[in-house]
């Protein structure tokens, strides 16, 4: 009989994480997901097994050092195989870096960095002993520019992506692929847990389709590729950035995100 197999994702409640979640159930994959809010887990645990798949759920608080570490345990006494990780869960915060609340970007940095870093260790050490496995990692477009007004956000997602890439390079041939995300502006509650509606991305873009975004990392991590940026627009604002200094890159993304009432 084959061993059943779980996709693991961290944030599968809400936002893309949610949207993968539904995409992994659709094409047969059984489900550990992981966020704070039981009712939440519980109720779309209820929406995904009616697809037929099986959906544990797990309570976990990613923003606390331990979790991750307990989380991994956890699924290890409990005999589940993951052979798929997503760590899709993560925050941002806006304001100027001056003014911003130092402990709810150090949490962010917990949550964004440090508890992907644990999670992907742990899972990609027991991946590469089978000879099997596959990460998705969620990047951003924010990963390739200095971003005002959400510095540590984006400093975030350019650890994320450079972390990305290079264990894809030391894990290559071993049957383990490492994926990153890369999203622009998406319709999400980030916006509003970052306190960041009244941005001119916000108040003046077009969000993208959550649906869409999780459709492209679902398809780019089972053909193995390294990365995928979502969206036309977003490949063509990347390839901008690429190619400006990071001084004309951060103040092209200074003009994006600042409040939509102010002139600059």
């Amino acid at each position: 009989m084959e061993e059943r197999t779980y996709a693991l994702i961290t944030g599968g409640t809400k936002g893309i994480g949610y949207e993968l979640a539904k995409v992994f159930a659709y094409h047969g994959h059984h489900l550990i997901l992981v966020a704070r809010d039981e009712n939440k887990l519980q109720q779309t645990a209820r929406e995904l097994q009616a697809l037929g798949v099986d959906v544990i759920t797990i309570s976990k608080d990613l923003f606390l050092k331990e979790s991750p570490f307990e989380l991994f345990d956890e699924i290890k006494q409990r005999g589940l195989t993951v052979d798929i990780l997503v760590n899709d869960a993560g925050q941002g915060q806006y304001g100027e870096f001056a003014e911003t609340d130092i402990y709810r970007e150090l949490d962010i940095i917990q949550l964004n960095i440090s508890s992907l870093v644990v999670l992907t260790k742990l899972f990609l050490q027991e991946m590469l002993q089978r000879g099997t496995g596959r990460i998705l990692n969620l990047s951003s477009i924010a990963s390739k520019a200095p971003g005002p007004w959400q510095s540590v956000y984006h400093g975030t997602k350019a650890f994320v992506q450079s972390f990305t890439e290079a264990v894809r390079n030391e894990v290559k041939d071993t049957g383990v692929t490492l994926t990153a995300l890369l999203p622009g502006a998406t319709d999400t509650e980030f916006f509003k847990t970052a306190e960041m509606e009244a941005s001119k991305i916000v108040q003046e873009g077009k969000l993208d389709d959550p649906v869409k975004v999780a459709k492209d990392g679902y398809e780019a991590l089972m053909r193995g590729d390294d990365m995928v940026i979502s969206g036309f627009k977003n490949k063509v604002n990347v390839a901008m950035s690429n190619m400006m200094p990071d001084s004309a890159a951060a103040d092209n993304m200074n003009k994006k995100q600042a409040p939509a009432n102010e002139k600059r």
